[in-house]
């Protein structure tokens, strides 16, 4: 059986993003620190984005639940950016799959990050829910950066070729 317009299609897309990468002179700056750095620099980023929202918000409604609900999808939309952009490189996967595999992977670690965040909140650190937010931020993090690299950014295996029935 010969290769389908899918898999053509698919490899010539990962061809052009690696030449566009190539060419990317903030991805070649970005390279030259390791990927973890990358990684915690995109979440301090984020982290930063979290706050400020999540901040701004506060001064607004009381209810620290709410505001950290947003901020978290800010945060998340920045930082998926960014990492796409700048920490990982290509699976080779097509982007609404890729897309999926890291809502999954940031959904896991943000419900690991805001339910450490609710516990602190609500207990603890109710004077001071930044902190709360940073606390819960690290675990979060440490969920995210295992996930993306192994489930979201893993290169992905080339299906065997089907043997006709």
């Amino acid at each position: 059986m010969g290769i389908s317009d899918i898999e053509i299609g698919a490899a010539a897309g990962a061809k052009l993003v690696a030449a566009q990468a190539d060419h990317d002179p903030v991805r070649r700056l970005a390279e030259l620190l390791p990927r973890s750095l990358r990684f915690l620099g995109v979440g301090g980023l984020g982290l930063i984005s979290d706050l400020a929202v999540f901040t701004v918000i506060l001064q607004e409604t009381p209810h620290p639940l709410l505001a950290r609900l947003v901020s978290l999808a800010v945060a998340t939309l920045l930082t998926w950016r960014l990492n796409r952009a700048l920490t990982f490189d290509c699976s080779g996967r097509r982007a609404p799959d890729e897309a999926l595999r890291y809502a999954a992977v940031a959904a896991t670690a943000q419900a690991v990050s805001y339910a450490i965040f609710a516990v602190l909140v609500l207990g603890v650190f109710a004077a001071a829910p930044q902190l709360a937010v940073l606390i819960g931020a690290a675990a979060g993090a440490l969920v995210s950066y295992n996930g993306q690299a192994i489930f979201t950014f893993q290169p992905s295996k080339p299906s065997a070729p089907q043997s006709p029935a």
